[in-house]
């Protein structure tokens, strides 16, 4: 099994809510970490943070507690029972989802004083594309977009997509298409949106793979279960697994576009 050389950080974000990005976030979350990676989930949806009831932890604490000055991010991280350290974000707190970009930057610097050897941090985003999804996304390695195959869900995507291009010059930006009738339709929902990208913004986007719908999925909801551990044999717990094999398979990004990184004093370490 191949582990990074170093933490890879992966922002997982949606033009738009109710595509299923949580749902991706956390299953591919514990797929890797099913796979023998050290994984944390940072849930930064500061204002409908869920990750936790997704994850069916209990979180004394949250990042509202970290940016008070209360507790440190060591302090209010917790473990899933499988093994997925857990930053939870806010929920129901208007300040919290209006953080500006220093604000957020803040946040990323702190996660340089995190001791946990992690090998994937992944960032649970906000839907949309305010201050502080923005700032989170442009601290990443690599980008994922969760998209669906309805109009809305499409023109958000793309829009998302275009902003990341051409106003934070990001890279490294990969489609995840969700809840689609089978593989061939995940890839022909991304050959859609790539040939848009291609002809408008003069970049490719990236493709790894896709999660065929699943009536499992609801039911581990109403079970404030993941999929993953819900039913293991799900075809969508297979398309995590397929992720999570081919995210482990992938090189280390050779440069990080943006203009800051999430453990940044760490990868000067560790590059030393």
């Amino acid at each position: 099994m191949k582990k990074p050389s170093r933490t890879e950080v992966i922002g997982i974000a949606s033009g738009k809510g109710g595509v299923g990005k949580t749902t991706v976030a956390v299953n591919l979350a514990i797929a890797l970490q099913k796979a023998g990676h050290r994984v944390m989930l940072f849930d930064a949806d500061l204002g409908l943070a869920n990750s936790q009831i997704a994850l069916g932890c209990a979180c004394p604490y949250n990042l509202t507690h970290f940016m008070s000055g209360q507790k440190t991010l060591q302090e209010i991280t917790v473990t899933s029972r499988h093994g997925v350290r857990l930053i939870p974000g806010a929920s129901g707190v208007k300040e919290m989802a209006a953080l500006s970009q220093v604000q957020a930057s803040r946040i990323v610097q702190a996660f340089s004083a995190l001791e946990d050897e992690i090998d994937y941090l992944i960032v649970d985003m906000a839907a949309g594309i305010s201050p502080s999804v923005l700032a989170f996304m442009a601290a990443c390695q690599r980008r994922y977009i969760v998209v669906r195959d309805d109009p809305s869900s499409i023109a958000d995507a793309y829009g998302t997509i275009k902003v990341l291009i051409q106003d934070y010059d990001l890279n490294e930006i990969y489609i995840i298409p969700n809840a689609v009738a089978s593989q061939a339709e995940g890839q022909n929902l991304f050959r859609r949106i790539n040939q848009v990208c291609a002809q408008f913004l003069n970049y490719t986007t990236h493709y790894l793979g896709a999660i065929e719908y699943d009536d499992q999925i609801l039911a581990a909801h109403r079970k404030y279960e993941p999929v993953m551990e819900f039913a293991p044999g799900s075809n969508s717990a297979r398309d995590f697994k397929r992720l999570a094999k081919s995210i482990a398979q992938m090189p280390p990004t050779a440069t990080v576009s943006g203009g800051m990184q999430f453990f940044v004093e760490r990868l000067v370490r560790f590059q030393a």
